[in-house]
């Protein structure tokens, strides 16, 4: 069977190159469209459900949250497994699915089955999907450099601007912020002074809910003009919230300020984050979505920061704090030395024992050739470029060369034999 393929392949020589030449043309726009990263993705196939309510036991958290979602996630086709855990405030639900099920697929059966379980949790509670990214996903992190202001406006500068332009990167899932102060009013109440006026705390809770709002009219018309009525009612600053009325007493309102003392403070942290030992920093990390090409998205990232600078006030710039591309690149890099490398091996090896170049090219043309044919291999089983796979290319590389030179060296070996036994017989044949 072999020597009959062998046979065929040389009889038509310019279709084995042509087949060989269309196939690297066809890798090469496979290694361009084959995801690339650093990192190979080794997690489960799963849909995060996340559920806040802040002030909440972890026993009360699985008695109403976890439990009951746990209960009514169970009946979703093609399920593995469903993890959860619960906490201060906070629910994780982890829905893992059989590996060849599709992700958005998982996510969408998941949301439907959310819809339904909303009516077992308590009123205003809304359990949400977690971001469509992996374990991995995790590509770049940056901060800012701001030295000239406070961790509470730089909180309120990636909040409100960066996060925003950066979520609408291709490939982006979510830009998760860290560090800081988040900014929030805070109502000191004295409970003496609720008393006196008879005001429970629920009352202040839902009056100043209710007065934190805009409210819409009608439209009205005069001298063939129409007006459009709307009420404005959102607070812009503490004395809003101070000037807010709560009720009456003796005829006289009684406003927040009358109860208590309102002031700007941060939200309770649970952490810090500190940057090499020199301080606090802001920043944000990005998590890129599922199946997604890293090194494109952190080179897209990058582009977009760029421009999002422009718009930062003086003295602030954003840097990098960890970039996944550093070690992606030095993957692809090792991975072109060692192909230059065989390939220098190769021609001097074959030169020096055989002295013939179309030995040491025949050989070479099998390196990029085979190379391609892997690429293709890797899109079609659905498989990223990562560390472990260019590392078995690599060493693949070795493996391609040693059949080349083995065969090239069996062809000398055969044809010298031939040579050797077919000469004296065309002598005395010329006799």
């Amino acid at each position: 069977m072999v020597a009959k393929i062998i046979e065929l392949s040389l009889k038509n020589r310019y279709i084995v190159l042509l087949i060989a030449t269309g196939l690297f043309v066809w890798g090469y726009f496979s290694v361009k469209e084959n995801p690339i990263d650093a990192i190979p993705d080794l997690s489960e196939n799963q849909v995060i459900v996340f559920t806040e309510w802040m002030g909440r036991s972890p026993q009360v958290m699985e008695d109403q949250i976890t439990y009951p979602l746990v209960s009514n996630l169970q009946g979703i086709p093609k399920i593995k497994n469903i993890r959860a855990v619960s906490m201060f405030g906070m629910s994780f639900v982890y829905v893992i699915f059989d590996d060849n099920v599709d992700i958005y697929w998982a996510r969408t059966r998941v949301l439907e089955r959310l819809n339904y379980a909303q009516r077992l949790l308590p009123q205003g509670i809304t359990p949400a999907l977690g971001p469509d990214g992996t374990g991995v996903g995790h590509v770049f992190w940056y901060h800012l450099d701001a030295p000239k202001m406070d961790l509470g406006e730089q909180r309120a500068l990636q909040d409100w601007y960066v996060k925003f332009a950066l979520q609408t990167v291709s490939g982006v899932a979510e830009v998760a912020s860290f560090g800081g102060f988040e900014k929030q009013y805070q109502l000191v109440v004295d409970p003496l002074k609720l008393q006196y006026y008879n005001i429970s705390l629920m009352d202040v809770m839902s009056k100043v809910r209710a007065n934190n709002n805009d409210v819409g009219g009608s439209k009205f018309e005069m001298s063939d003009m129409a007006y459009i009525i709307r009420g404005l009612g959102y607070v812009k600053n503490k004395e809003d919230i101070e000037k807010i009325s709560l009720g009456n007493f003796n005829g006289i309102p009684v406003r927040v300020k009358d109860i208590g003392q309102v002031q700007m403070g941060g939200d309770q942290r649970l952490g810090i984050f500190d940057m090499d030992g020199k301080g606090e920093v802001v920043g944000g990390i990005v998590v890129m979505r599922y199946g997604e090409n890293a090194d494109k998205v952190i080179k897209n990232v990058k582009e977009k920061i760029k421009e999002v600078e422009k718009g930062l006030p003086a003295g602030v710039t954003i840097k990098a704090s960890y970039d996944r591309s550093t070690l992606i690149e030095a993957a692809i890099n090792n991975i072109k030395g060692k192909i230059i490398e065989e390939i220098v091996m190769v021609a001097v090896i074959v030169l020096i024992f055989l002295f013939h170049w179309r030995s040491a090219l025949s050989i070479i043309i099998q390196i990029p050739v085979t190379i391609s044919i892997s690429f293709i291999l890797l899109n079609a089983f659905g498989l990223s470029s990562n560390i472990m796979s260019l590392t078995g290319i690599a060493l693949a590389i070795g493996v391609i060369v040693d059949n080349g030179i083995i065969m090239s060296e069996n062809a000398y070996r055969n044809l010298s034999t031939w040579q050797n036994t077919h000469k004296p017989s065309k002598a005395k044949d010329n006799e």
